[in-house]
């Protein structure tokens, strides 16, 4: 099979699609499934609320006893028994009383509302009603929220709070969930080190397998680290067998453009086949991406060595096809739109990622260059918010044209101020 070079993203996003297929399941207690993706379809074995219940602390009542009640003529009637929470009551209400009843308590049988214990008088062991009450008024209808059969959940939906809360209800202890890929990382290079390692005489610190594995980590991945290679064939072979026990291999050591040397011949010389070699988009140009041939093997991402590009290109091809495999369906960053607030330049022929920091002015959003633009420049993705999308085609955007950004940091969604 010949590689593809030097192919546009969206291009390069396809292949890799054709290649990624979410995993299999497995069970998980529930304490453990927050953010995961359903296998299964969960359906309801019962009701919720099981039966009627109430949803106030108040008096349950017959609606026809009160039916003409108003502060000139109230309704006095007696308290005939009490219902607690968690007790089913085993008494009738008979016309003419009414049954102390707590927040959640089922509500009797004979009982058809419930009034709140602020909106009576109550004299001793009878209470004075001084208004109609609706039927079923402050009455939680068995079944309303959920009904026996009913598909509450469905296959390829990812657990959140209310999810987890709504298996609790429904008695799901364990469910079934998508595997999470296992990735790992290899950085090559003689001239690396570990982050507490003698950086002098040219030695630059590894912080690539520190920002990818925490990229793999923000979206549930989980990263193996198998260290820094030497720049010899017989230490990148080792390191790469250890990394084919992964579903994924991502790669910054020494694939590139052109670059013929251990790498590419060691992926080669293990089964690995190269799809494409080269996407039109910077930061990022030196991109690879290939597979293993034999059954199930891991796919492969040669990312580029400098910082910036690779967590740019983890952003827009492994980032996805994570998420695939994990079996989400909502594979990108979201965008929005947003005015740009200075000109910007570019030479045709690359889509350009433009690292921008986002503001809010009033209903406008606005987007401004961090500045440096370097594909080395990591300080530039710590002031980042956003990836603004310059297309491939065009060469200038001006100052005041609306733009689409790629949202990168999630707390830009958030917000000082509660908004009520």
């Amino acid at each position: 099979m010949s590689v593809r070079e030097s192919i546009t993203p969206s291009e390069a996003r396809a292949i890799i699609q054709r290649e990624v297929a979410p995993l299999g399941s497995e069970r998980v207690a529930l304490p453990e499934a927050l953010g995961r993706v359903l296998c299964e379809s969960v359906v309801a074995p019962r009701n919720l609320p099981p039966a009627d219940n109430s949803a106030m602390d108040g008096y349950a009542l017959r609606a026809s006893d009160v039916a003409g009640a108003d502060s000139q003529a109230p309704v006095d009637l007696p308290i005939a028994f009490e219902i607690p929470a968690g007790v089913e009551p085993e008494q009738t209400l008979q016309s003419g009383n009414s049954a102390r009843i707590l927040t959640g308590a089922f509500v009797p049988a004979g009982a058809d509302c419930v009034i709140r214990q602020e909106d009576v008088e109550r004299i001793g062991d009878r209470i004075r009603v001084k208004r109609p009450v609706p039927h079923y008024d402050n009455i939680r209808r068995a079944g309303e929220d959920v009904g026996r059969g009913d598909e509450v959940l469905s296959a390829g939906k990812r657990l959140g709070p209310g999810e987890i809360g709504m298996l609790a209800s429904l008695g799901r202890t364990i469910i079934a969930v998508h595997q999470r890929p296992r990735v790992a990382i290899v950085s090559g290079g003689d001239e690396l080190v570990e982050p507490d390692g003698d950086v002098s005489g040219g030695r630059i610190v590894s912080s690539n397998s520190y920002s990818l594995a925490a990229q793999c980590m923000e979206i549930g991945a989980e990263p193996v680290y198998l260290g820094i290679a030497r720049d010899t064939p017989e230490d990148i072979e080792e390191h790469f067998r250890t990394a084919m026990r992964a579903d994924v291999i991502v790669s910054s050591a020494g694939v590139s453009v052109g670059d013929r040397d251990h790498v590419r011949s060691v992926l080669e010389k293990l089964g690995c086949s190269l799809l494409f070699w080269g996407v039109r988009m910077k930061p990022g140009y030196p991109l690879a991406f290939g597979r293993f041939e034999r059954e199930a093997g891991p796919l492969v991402f040669g990312l580029p060595g400098n910082p910036v590009s690779a967590m740019v290109t983890f952003e827009q091809f492994v980032r996805p096809a994570l998420l695939a495999m994990m079996g989400s369906r909502n594979l990108y960053r979201a965008t929005v739109r947003a005015r740009l607030t200075e000109p910007l330049t570019k030479t045709a022929g690359r889509l350009h990622f433009v690292r921008v920091h986002l503001e809010r002015d009033g209903g406008v959003m606005t987007a401004h260059s961090t500045g440096n633009q370097s594909s080395g420049a990591l300080r530039s993705m710590t002031l980042a918010q956003g990836l603004l999308i310059f297309p491939a085609d065009e060469t200038e955007l001006s100052e005041g044209q609306e733009v689409e950004v790629q949202v990168i940091d999630p707390d830009f969604l958030a917000s000082s101020q509660s908004g009520f």
